[in-house]
């Protein structure tokens, strides 16, 4: 029988199919090994497959639409509430097959491999950047058990690595010695592969119109402004530049009922990483609306009446909404119309 909609449930080894046909009547059931997946679906004709947006799930999208399937990505915390009774590979294969073919689901858009390259180097920089901060705090906190501190910053940590380089200095035994040259050498080894890291981020950045125009938001600079634009490269998929902040988990997290509306904490949902930056980058306007108050006087009457983190937290998603709108509309920001 012809099948015309497939649950797709992807692992590291182990695949699930669950199919129906056009009668919704199940005509498969059963689990390929990674390397029957393309095999199976190169037999098939085209049809509609849901995939759950996880791990590899972008990698398998670009493989089977290649086929001639068409295939959506989903959330998969949207796809839960379809599992019935207890969760196994076969149930959540047939909850994605239920999922898929609903009207009001929401997709994921399937990133390209250029794309997925892009954003690489954010998250390597990022992992290194906190490997960088581990390797500081254990030279501190070694040298500290032997009573000798520094003053925190760059240049407090100058004095730690001289104190490591001078091989007369007593206060430090042999073997002490021995471990921290071994951590100084590979704090300057992550130094090395972040500037490596962040020129390419700076190229690519020169080579983005959009990123460039982004670049031009207060708050936002070459490392947010190219997460951005290689994360939304449709921002189309969004209907408002609210909806993009809430895509980013920087609304607050609504529990009403009854007619009673409770709105907690911000939501957290989205991308953790652009949520950051973007929080980040709303910390260093305010540091400078606090010295310069007569260039954002809507801050600064903001801050007279709300604590610092909340009007931290309002200005990232103000900035959320103004990057989605340069990148559906065009232009550049401009401070005199963003100020009226």
């Amino acid at each position: 029988m012809q099948i015309t909609t497939i649950g797709l449930d992807i692992a590291k080894n182990v695949f699930q199919v669950h199919g129906i046909d056009a009668a919704e009547t199940v005509v498969v059931r059963r689990q390929l090994r990674r390397s029957q997946v393309m095999a199976f679906f190169e037999s098939l004709s085209p049809c509609l497959i849901g995939i759950e947006a996880c791990a590899t799930s972008h990698h398998w999208a670009r493989e089977l639409t290649k086929l001639g399937h068409e295939v959506r990505l989903m959330p998969a915390k949207d796809v839960k509430a379809y599992v019935k009774r207890n969760k196994n590979d076969a149930a959540d294969a047939e909850a994605i097959c239920e999922a898929v073919r609903r009207p009001t689901m929401r997709f994921v858009r399937v990133k390209s491999a250029e794309q997925q390259g892009q954003l690489m180097q954010h998250r390597t920089r990022d992992l290194l950047m906190r490997q960088r901060t581990q390797t500081i705090n254990a030279l501190r906190a070694h040298l500290g058990e032997l009573g000798i501190a520094a003053a925190q910053g760059r240049e407090g940590l100058k004095e730690l690595l001289a104190v490591i380089a001078d091989e007369g200095d007593e206060r430090l035994p042999v073997n002490a010695r021995i471990s921290l040259v071994v951590l100084a050498a590979q704090l300057q080894a992550l130094q090395t592969l972040i500037g490596s890291i962040e020129k390419r981020i700076v190229a690519q950045h020169r080579a983005n119109e959009a990123s460039k125009r982004l670049s031009t938001i207060p708050g936002i600079g070459i490392i947010g402004a190219t997460a951005i634009a290689a994360t939304i490269t449709d921002p189309k998929a969004f209907r408002s530049g609210r909806d993009f902040a809430a895509w980013v988990g920087l609304v607050p997290r609504e529990d009403s009922t009854g007619g009673k509306r409770k709105l907690g904490p911000i939501s957290k949902q989205g991308d953790r990483y652009l949520r950051r930056i973007l929080v980040v980058g709303a910390h260093s306007v305010l540091r400078r609306a606090k010295h310069n108050p007569g260039r954002y006087p809507w801050l600064t009457r903001l801050l007279a009446r709300r604590p610092f983190k909340v009007v931290a937290i309002a200005l990232a998603n103000k900035i959320a909404r103004i990057a989605w709108a340069l990148l559906a509309k065009g232009g550049t920001y401009q401070p005199r119309l963003a100020a009226a």
